[in-house]
């Protein structure tokens, strides 16, 4: 048989001073809630997965990205690009420059990025539901992955424009992409600093804040290949400056896409070291073995576990499974754990896990 296995955070207070029968039933993860409902009835339950998994759950604590201050970089970082997109748009036309047309299309591309990210960093504040469980911070990973899809959608529309230009060369008015090119550079240089505080810490405003500098390094750019034109009037260097400019981008987003397919894909988050958490977990007083031991993201900004500890001497007792709870969101940044402990008596491995990986 299976001790109560144990979830993550402080034992929640009990109304009535006893544990609750074990019953199955249904049921959401109410994050955060818990601190709210100071009062809520701890309780078991048991799946059917070949064995039975009976779950104890106490206070679940998550920390989502700094919305405070990143709300309104976004509100000011959209309208700044909406502007930039309408001046760029506008002039790359008259001054035919493709290369400040393709700015403005990648500015575009921008505003529907930071709108989407905007979005997402809402949801993940909102609290989980009896449908959405674990809440709604997956949708940052999404936006992140539909920001990269974005960017590549536009470097293939800049490239196609850039490959005509250079087959038929146009007249470019260098002084006009000059400064056209200089204020969008300006505009996104101030935009991506807005977003400076929060990109290491949360993929989805990483993108935001890729977009911003990638945007700014282009600009100037363009800027440059303006003043080229002023002195030279090298017309071909406008288009080829067009597809440096997808270079960089392509380049910068392939980092963004990547980890953003990983995450979609539950795959162990970027920074994390599954075999620490393992060596750790194995380590604690009467643990021999660990198994079924999964990590994934819940959003940009947390992080989930599961695993089995195999104690054959029974429940070591709610402090000392806190403490580890505590140590896994502290040191390893499991912002949601789930533990159960099992004593060893029977063989019940996950199907998912590989039969190497402990």
């Amino acid at each position: 048989m299976n001790t109560p296995p144990v979830s993550n955070g402080p034992a929640e207070q009990r109304e009535d001073g006893h544990a609750h029968g074990e019953h199955a039933h249904e049921h959401a993860h109410e994050h955060d809630e818990h601190a709210a409902h100071p009062h809520a009835k701890g309780h078991t339950h048991s799946n059917t997965h070949g064995h039975s998994h009976n779950h104890s759950h106490g206070g679940h604590h998550h920390h989502h990205a700094p919305v405070a201050g990143h709300g309104r970089a976004f509100a000011i970082a959209v309208v700044l690009n909406v502007a930039i997109v309408l001046i760029q748009g506008v002039y790359g036309v008259i001054a035919h420059s493709t290369a400040l047309l393709a700015d403005a299309g990648h500015n575009l591309s921008d505003v529907l990025g930071l709108l989407l990210a905007w979005g997402a960093t809402w949801l993940t504040t909102r609290r989980p539901s009896a449908h959405y469980t674990f809440g709604y911070g997956s949708t940052s990973i999404l936006a992140s992955l539909v920001n990269a899809g974005l960017l590549l959608f536009a470097c293939g529309v800049i490239v196609t424009e850039a490959i005509g230009r250079l087959m038929n060369p146009a007249p470019v008015a260098g002084l006009t992409v000059f400064v056209v090119a200089t204020v969008g550079m300006l505009v996104n240089g101030f935009s991506a600093w807005l977003f400076m505080r929060g990109q290491k810490e949360d993929l989805n405003i990483r993108g935001a804040f890729l977009h911003m500098a990638g945007d700014a390094l282009i600009s100037a750019a363009v800027a440059v290949s303006g003043l080229v034109i002023l002195g030279t009037n090298w017309t071909w260097l406008d288009p080829v400056m067009s597809l440096i400019v997808v270079a960089v981008i392509v380049y910068g987003t392939w980092g963004l896409l990547r980890d953003s397919v990983r995450l979609a894909l539950d795959a162990v988050p970027p920074g994390v070291d599954l075999q620490r958490i393992r060596e750790y977990l194995a380590g604690q007083p009467g643990v021999t073995d660990v198994h079924d031991l999964h990590v994934w993201a819940l959003s940009t900004t947390g992080n989930a576990l599961s695993a089995h500890l195999v104690i054959p001497a029974g429940h070591p007792g709610d402090a000392a499974v806190d403490a580890i709870v505590f140590t896994l969101r502290e040191e390893f940044a499991m912002q949601h754990a789930t533990l159960q402990v099992d004593l060893g008596t029977t063989h019940h491995h996950c199907s998912l896990e590989h039969p190497h990986s402990h």
